[in-house]
């Protein structure tokens, strides 16, 4: 099977109408689109020459901020764009500054520009305030948070910010900062046969390996990337959807059962774990 291609098909298939990106079809709780998901997936698209497709989707992101264009937004909203009412977080930057940088990446965004001031001048104003971070489990001051807000407003000083916070917790999104010292850390400590875990202290679902993340070492890694890429690809459903976590070294399996029962199944096929297969795709094509 080509993942790659199916990867993208998965991914058309996720897209509504609207523009928006589902973050799971057959996840209850993950039916939404979330702008650091969506983000992850324009720029996926993008560099798999689905220009269209990653268009749609900040045509929809700008109809969501301009919608409110005071601030703040919401971290996930319904795939019409319309705000959703449950108690799941609503403030998370992360997000924010990750559309921005997939506008910045694709180039000319003149046609998303309004949207793009806008943001950038709310996250200008409250970049340093606290926020829940990439995991929705914890309020405070992230580094990778901070990291992808001075992405997106190309600011040298959040970055260095960013940097300042990265010793407040060992977690494998600082795979996404990508200085090697963090990569280093990330690998003696959350990398077990090949995948790697979010944290130490995760839960969910078993606290199982993350297909992104191993995508995100890969890239982050280049010596490790075809070895990521074909961890990834081993850990993929037989008709090549790929799931959020897999479940072959669970950090915490006693709580893995009562998750199932909770929310059912595992997510499965998460868009965000394809984009991220796909960006790590197109590194290693690129560099043959």
């Amino acid at each position: 099977m080509n993942l790659a291609q199916r990867s993208i098909d998965v991914i058309r298939a996720g897209q509504s109408p609207s523009g928006a990106y589902v973050a799971c079809p057959n996840f209850e709780q993950y039916r939404f689109s979330w702008f650091r998901d969506g983000s992850f997936i324009a720029d996926a698209m993008r560099e798999a020459g689905e220009l269209e497709s990653a268009d749609r989707f900040f045509d929809w992101g700008a109809r969501v901020i301009l919608s409110r264009p005071t601030g703040p937004w919401d971290a996930r909203y319904t795939l019409a764009g319309e705000p959703e009412a449950s108690e799941w977080p609503k403030l998370q930057i992360d997000g924010l500054g990750l559309f921005l940088g997939a506008l910045r990446r694709r180039g000319d965004w003149s046609r998303w520009q309004d949207a793009f001031d806008t943001v950038a001048r709310w996250l200008g104003d409250h970049w340093g305030e606290p926020c829940v971070d990439w995991w929705e489990e914890r309020e405070g001051i992230h580094a990778v948070t901070l990291w992808c807000v001075g992405n997106g407003l190309a600011s040298d000083e959040i970055k260095r910010e960013a940097m300042a916070r990265a010793d407040d917790r060992l977690d494998g999104s600082l795979l996404f900062i990508g200085a090697p010292e963090l990569v280093e850390r990330v690998e003696q400590s959350l990398v077990f046969d090949g995948g790697v875990h979010r944290h130490l202290e995760d839960t969910y679902y078993g606290g199982g390996q993350w297909l992104l993340l191993t995508a995100m070492l890969g890239l982050a890694k280049p010596e490790r990337a075809a070895e990521c890429l074909a961890w990834v690809e081993a850990h993929a459903r037989p008709n090549g959807d790929l799931p959020e976590q897999a479940q072959g070294h669970l950090l915490h399996p006693e709580t893995y059962d009562p998750w199932v029962e909770r929310w059912g199944e595992p997510p499965s096929p998460l868009l965000w774990s394809h984009a991220m297969y796909l960006r790590l795709h197109h590194a290693l094509r690129d560099r043959r």
